[in-house]
Formats: C-alpha cells, structure tokens, sequence
C-alpha cells in the first residue's frame, strides 16, 4: 500500500514508533500533534477537541493511526465524527490503537471499534495488554513510586498481566497499516508471558539492585491515588475499576499475534528491564 500516512498521536509512546518506522521506509508520513515543533517539517497541527485542524491534517491522506484523546473517558464522541470526515476525505485505511480490556461495542473506544469496523473498508483494531513503558516513562505512577519508594503500587492483588513493549504494538500497528491485504480484524497484542505484579517487582529488584516491592491497595484507595496526579476523576476510578478485573483473571492470557504478524517474538520483560535498569534510580 502506498499512500500518506497520518498518524494522530504521533509524538506519543506508540505514535512516534510507528511514524520513525514508516519513515525508515521512505513512505510519506505527517505526525498530528497539538503543538507541531516548528523545525519538524513532518509534524502537523492536530486536536481532536479542534475540528478545524482535521481538514489540514488528512489532506491528502490514504491511511490514518488512530490514538485516543489520553483522559477523555468518552473518546467515540469525537473520535466518531473525525472517523466519518477522514471517510469523506478519501482515507481507506484505518489503523485504531485500543487496548485488551475493551471489547467492541463497550463504552468509549469500543465504540470506535464497532464505527471503525462497519463505516471503513480496510481496518484493524489493536488490543494491547498493558505497556512495559509504563515502568519506565518519567512521570507514570509506577516508574515514580519505584524512584521515591522502592514500590509499585496496584489494586491488581495476584493477578497477571501479559506486559507488552510499546515496539511491538508499534510493528504490528506498521503491518497493519502498510500490508498490502488489509487485516479487518482485531488483533489481541501481549507479551510472551503472564506475570503478576510480584513477579515485576522482582525482575526489577534483580536490575535496580536494591529490593523493590509490589504493595497492594484497595481499587477505592488505587482510584484516589490516581485522582491524586492530575487524572480527571471519572477516568481514574475507571483505571481502578481495570486493576479489579485484572485480579479476577481478565489480563491472565497470552496471544501470539506479533510473531505471527511481523515474523518475530514479542519482547520478554526481563529483556525490557535489563536494557532500562538505570530508569530506576532513586529519585530521593
């Protein structure tokens, strides 16, 4: 397929992934973001909440990866009409970053996923289980109560999450987007392996070496504690509401969707947390 490439979200954790990919490619990308760099010739201005900057954005644009407003607990409202607009403008392809705690047709992103698949021609929904990156980028709750407190801190009690690297998702987002027959399909994205959050405290201990602890709290107090960064209420206590289900087994489940994709093995955690030991260093 050969066509302009947009992709929303495009200086975020998967974004900027998949945009450097294309680019390797040679293949013609803008990255849509609220504050284009005024030296980056590739970047374009572009708001969900900004009807106006969309038209600009998907000029002359076949395909669009499509990253949810972070924070907004009802993205399909305007993630619905931009879908329907970017149809107008002639895009065929659509790639949507969802997440394996939401099916299609549940509230907020499943609802884009429902949209996406009975309005677009060529599609696919990603379904990734939980970032690795969530241990490691400045200013998540984990990464920072590692820092200040040698813990991690969830509501998830002894469940297991299949953690998935960000480069992953980001190449099979790439195939996706890129594969001459489109996918229509929803592909499940994990890592290799289910691991509870005991099991992460200790590969991290073995790196950071100094002992870091998991330490879990009720889904009431984890939801306050989220609410307590800056996270709009409704969104944290829907996080909390995540954590719950991941202890009751929701996220216990291993798909073998990158390899089958993109030809290689997903990445491990304890790959993921050799190569960024120096991530956790005190921050006191």
């Amino acid at each position: 397929m050969t066509a302009r490439f947009l992709i929303t979200g495009g200086t975020g954790t998967t974004g900027r992934r998949v945009a450097t990919a294309l680019a390797d490619r040679g293949t013609s990308v803008s990255v849509g973001t609220r504050t284009p760099a005024p030296d980056d010739t590739r970047q374009v201005r572009f708001d969900w909440a900004d009807p106006t900057s969309h038209g600009p954005a998907l000029a002359d644009a076949g395909a669009v990866y499509l990253v949810p407003p972070i924070g907004d607990p009802d993205p399909a409202r305007l993630m619905v009409p931009f879908l329907e607009r970017a149809l107008d403008a002639g895009v065929r392809r659509f790639v949507l970053l969802s997440s394996s705690a939401i099916s299609e047709g549940d509230p907020g992103v499943g609802e884009v996923h429902r949209a996406l698949r009975q309005l677009a021609p060529e599609w696919a929904v990603l379904r990734p289980s939980w970032f690795m990156q969530n241990f490691v980028t400045p200013g998540h709750l984990h990464v920072e109560s590692i820092r200040a407190a040698d813990e991690i801190v969830t509501a998830t009690g002894h469940g297991r999450v299949a953690f998935v690297d960000a480069g992953d998702i980001a190449a099979v987002a790439v195939h996706a987007l890129t594969d001459e027959r489109p996918h229509n399909a929803a592909h499940l994205i994990t890592g290799p392996e289910a691991l509870g959050y005991d099991d992460i405290a200790k590969t991290v201990s073995r790196v950071a070496r100094r002992e870091i602890r998991h330490r879990p709290v009720s889904v009431a107090r984890f939801g306050e504690r989220l609410a307590a960064t800056g996270m709009p209420e409704e969104f944290a206590h829907m996080l909390a509401a995540m954590d719950d289900r991941i202890a009751h087994g929701s996220e216990d489940r291993v798909d073998p969707a990158v390899e089958r994709i993109t030809g290689r093995p997903a990445r491990g955690f304890a790959d993921f947390a050799a190569a960024h030991a120096t991530e956790w260093a005190h921050s006191r």
